[in-house]
């Protein structure tokens, strides 16, 4: 099959080693060092700084059946319940049951969670769609920045490689189709700089999450949809995209507010804070039996409703009743976030409205990690497991992080070497470059996924949104996009944004956090499966707009062209050569 790229400069540094592991969160980290303990030789590949992924925004905790009267069992049934029928039970009943070991051994490298200071025993919370508590948290809400510190302490004190301000381009093959690598460019000066690759015949991707798609989000700058873009132009199936879940309670800074947004974590509302309107009315009570603690889509599409039937455009979360010491010693990341904005939480209710916050799909792997390109790896956000269904339970990602991070590397160990095929050539199979968007064209694709496939979709809005990401696509020209970050990011944000808004007029239904207004009712007779997308070459156009079109020359561009499947059921796995 042709090879689809990114338009980039030469590879003109190289790096040999036996795992790339792309990306610096829980995953990626976890991944890395559970690598080297079997011996392989690592290099971790990361966008920001090692400690910069999204693992350290992350406040609420880690969920787990660490408590006494909880298990396993009851853990799987609340992530079922959560995902809306579209779970894979056995990916889920592998999370909830590998899930406390993991956590231990992540205590043993160094993570401290917050414990009760007379028995020492681990403190646990309960979040939304949790019947128990079970929630590990440090920091009070920061428990995210302590997983990161102890994993980027671990990663540095077993003298892995690592090569940081670097974006992920494309992956290598080999000449059987096998990941052979990736090509990156590395955003400023030293002895690594521009357009390079790491050679490895294992390639894990752990590269986050894709909330940069909407104009408002939790996910951090650098959440742009790159592993996502990657493993697609790479022939890689991912699934479930139209499931992006928005955390219903960030903090509304005003509807002009874009980028990165302040989150209030779940755990809030599970120690007992109310959702509120402008006189005071808890509108979550008799919408769901567990109210303010129902799963995270019911109360973000409670939120909207009730923004709707009163013409606002956010609702208020009211923790007065917790007082200062509890907002200080409890929540002194949130508290401090509040008052740095201007809101005191002690005194007055917060504006919150819904924001992008996680995807549940990507690219999607068996139980082991592996995608359907041979030795290629996902985990954490960017990988689609089958564990969220249409909607995560609030703490899982991290839990989900850890456990098949271990899996992979577990995988890798135990793999045969490869046969060193020879890498492929552009001569034996050229590449099609797929076009560059111009860097302007980033707010553009967010504004239209935040118009048409934000919270509530439709049809008309659905179709609308494809129309104008078209537009956006066709003014994909060499002269108005040079390589660069910008355009790369950009190009990245709108292949993803074109799969999303597909799979969303496809699934004519409600389900989880997808909200069709046009469907409100959930089919599980048609819909209770998956879409598998992969990407080939479509149309070919030649970079000149004046000449003819020339298939067969490798200069010409290639616009991405979906093929999209439906599993049989709600199991995505199978063992992967």
């Amino acid at each position: 099959m042709t090879a689809i790229r990114l338009g980039a400069p030469a590879s003109g540094w190289a790096l040999h080693t036996d795992v790339v592991v792309v990306g610096s969160g829980v995953a990626g980290l976890t991944a890395a060092l559970r690598c080297a303990e079997t011996g392989r030789r690592v290099v971790v590949v990361t966008k920001a700084n090692l400690d910069d992924g999204s693992t350290r925004w992350a406040q609420g905790g880690i969920a787990a059946a660490l408590g006494d009267g909880d298990s396993p069992e009851q853990h799987l049934a609340d992530t079922l319940v959560a995902g809306a029928g579209v779970c894979d039970e056995d990916a889920v009943r592998t999370l909830v049951t590998e899930g406390p070991a993991a956590v231990r051994r992540l205590i043993a490298t160094g993570a401290a969670f917050d414990t009760d200071p007379a028995s020492g025993a681990i403190e646990l919370t309960r979040e939304g769609g949790h019947r128990r508590r079970r929630i590990a948290h440090a920091g009070g809400d920061a428990t995210g920045a302590e997983v990161s510190r102890a994993l980027v302490e671990a990663v540095r004190a077993a003298g892995i490689e690592t090569v940081e301000h670097a974006l992920v381009l494309d992956l290598i093959k080999d000449a059987e189709g096998r990941a052979a690598g990736v090509t990156l460019h590395v955003m400023g000066e030293g002895a690594r700089d521009g357009v390079g690759a790491v050679h490895a015949p294992a390639v894990v991707l752990a590269t986050g999450g894709m909330g940069q798609v909407f104009s408002a989000t939790t996910n951090p700058p650098v959440s742009t949809a790159d592993g996502v873009a990657l493993a697609l132009r790479a022939g890689a199936e991912v699934s479930d995209l139209e499931f992006v879940q928005f955390h219903p309670t960030v903090m509304f800074l005003g509807p002009d507010a874009q980028g990165q947004q302040p989150l209030i974590s779940e755990a809030v509302r599970g120690e007992g804070a109310h959702l509120v309107d402008a006189d005071g009315v808890r509108f979550m009570v008799g919408q769901h039996e567990m109210a303010e603690l129902a799963p995270r889509d019911v109360v973000a599409k409670g939120i909207v409703r009730r923004m709707a039937e009163r013409g606002a455009d956010h609702m208020y979360l009211d923790g007065r009743h917790f007082g200062a010491e509890m907002w200080k010693q409890r929540f002194p990341t949130i508290f401090a976030a509040c008052r740095a904005h201007g809101f005191d939480p002690v005194h007055e209710p917060v504006p919150v409205a819904p924001a992008a916050h996680h995807a549940s799909g990507g690219v999607v792997t068996d139980l082991h990690g592996r995608t359907s390109v041979p030795g290629l790896y996902a985990c954490g956000e960017v990988a689609c497991t089958g564990v969220h269904g249409a909607n995560r339970l609030a703490s899982n990602s991290l839990l989900e992080g850890l456990v098949f991070a271990e899996r992979i590397a577990a995988d890798v160990a135990a793999a045969a070497a490869p046969g060193g095929a020879a890498l492929l050539t552009e001569k034996d199979d050229p590449p099609r470059e797929t076009p560059l968007v111009p860097p302007g064209a980033r707010p553009e694709i967010q504004r239209v996924m935040t118009v048409g496939a934000g919270v509530l979709r439709s049809a008309a809005g659905l179709a609308g949104a494809a129309a104008e990401l078209r537009a956006v696509r066709d003014t994909a020209r060499p002269a108005a996009a040079a390589p660069c970050v910008e355009t790369w990011e950009a190009t990245n944000l709108l292949l993803v944004a074109e799969v999303l808004v597909e799979c969303a007029r496809r699934r004519a239904e409600t389900r989880g956090s997808h909200w069709r207004e046009d469907h409100p009712d959930r089919d599980d007779a048609r819909w209770a499966r998956h879409f598998l997308v992969t990407l080939t070459p479509g149309p070919v156009r030649p970079a000149d707009p004046a000449a003819p079109a020339d298939p067969a020359d490798p200069a010409a561009l290639a616009d991405p062209a979906l093929a999209v499947r439906t599993t049989a059921g709600t199991a995505f796995h199978r063992e992967t050569p």
